[in-house]
């Protein structure tokens, strides 16, 4: 008689992967809002609105990941942060449209389940949940054998937010003087990294352990830093005040992300100096020989978030940031764009 296999002897553990939902849930009720229904576990998350105070109600939706910086976690087996990253990757996109963060929901897969691990990640989840102040109501934990490398995972996350149509940031009234607002970055924060791993690993031949002077720290706990949530400060800012456009500063950069908002029409001008970018910046530039042209459409250089204003508000703005903890500086403008202009953005 043959064998009887089972699915374990395939490699995937549901006993396992059962276990895990209790700890997850403990995780979720954490992050709980108003509007949540029931608990994880069920086939789908359920969220009732409430759209009494909304006359026009519009849902905004996001989906990201955490893109090669998760080679770092593997080296570091550190896996906390990059939860938030995920979240901050989603969210941070739903609040530059003026939108409040309502729910987020996870795709884990794995080659095989680490209970330690994925407790880890999803832990890392909830509080990025609890800084965006919206909700986990569900996710996926996929075990998937053969697939994945040892030790190594891919994440991707997905953000519902809700913001009133007469609320909706598009940047359609964005005008010439308009000023440029930008809001400090924690470091990196999610993209660029496979830049920085030719540089750091490839270029330099550095370890995650490995003491950078110029940075006061390993090379690792500098690249593992998770990325800013700026969706309550967002909320701060529309809640009173003429924010005009936002922009999220991801892949393509300073230069390629503010422009996105930007009318056809206007250009910006970007003032080079104009604000304090953090050492594993130039760090980068000057190990990988890297061109500043390159460094500004592939990092954010220091700035996570740039808010457009009028200018006769610009002020009470960076009043406001400041009182609520952020550091921001006026880093340019809005200009009419000539007709013959070969960019939309310029440098001075």
């Amino acid at each position: 008689m043959k064998e009887s296999l089972t699915y374990a002897d395939a490699g995937v553990n549901i006993d396992k992967a059962d276990n895990l939902i209790s700890t997850i849930k403990q995780i979720a009720k954490k992050t709980r809002r108003t509007g949540v229904m029931g608990e994880i576990g069920g086939f789908g998350g359920l969220f009732s609105l409430n759209t009494s105070q909304i006359n026009r109600p519009v849902l905004v939706s996001s989906t990201d990941g955490v893109g090669t910086k998760l080679k770092i976690a593997f080296l570091m087996d550190c896996h906390d942060t990059v939860g938030i990253d995920l979240v901050a990757m989603c969210v941070n996109d739903i609040a530059v449209q003026g939108a409040q963060p309502l729910f987020f929901l996870d795709y884990l897969a794995t080659g095989k389940l680490e209970t330690v691990t994925v407790t880890d990640i999803i832990t890392g989840i909830g509080d990025g949940c609890i800084q965006a102040n919206c909700a986990l109501i569900g996710g996926e934990t996929a075990e998937m054998p053969g697939f994945y490398r040892n030790n190594e995972y891919d994440l991707a996350g997905f953000a519902v937010g809700l913001v009133d149509n007469d609320k909706l940031i598009d940047g359609s009234e964005i005008r010439p003087g308009h000023q440029l607002i930008g809001i400090a970055s924690s470091g990196l924060h999610s993209n660029g990294y496979s830049l920085v791993r030719k540089i750091c690993f490839d270029v330099l031949k550095l370890h995650v352990d490995s003491h950078i002077p110029e940075l006061g720290k390993a090379i690792g706990e500098e690249l593992i830093t998770p990325t800013r949530i700026y969706s309550e400060t967002v909320r701060s800012l529309i809640r009173d005040l003429p924010i005009q456009g936002l922009a999220h500063i991801t892949g393509g950069g300073i230069t390629d992300n503010i422009i996105r908002v930007i009318p056809q029409a206007c250009g910006i001008t970007i003032k080079i100096g104009s604000w304090d970018v953090p050492p594993i910046f130039p760090f980068l530039q000057k190990a990988g020989n890297v061109e500043t042209s390159e460094m500004m459409r592939t990092f954010n250089n220091g700035v996570g978030l740039v808010a457009v204003v009028p200018e006769n508000n610009t002020q009470e703005v960076l009043n406001r940031l400041t009182g609520s903890g952020e550091t921001a500086w006026v880093i340019g403008e809005v200009t009419q764009l000539p007709k013959d202009s070969p960019s939309r953005v310029k440098w001075v």
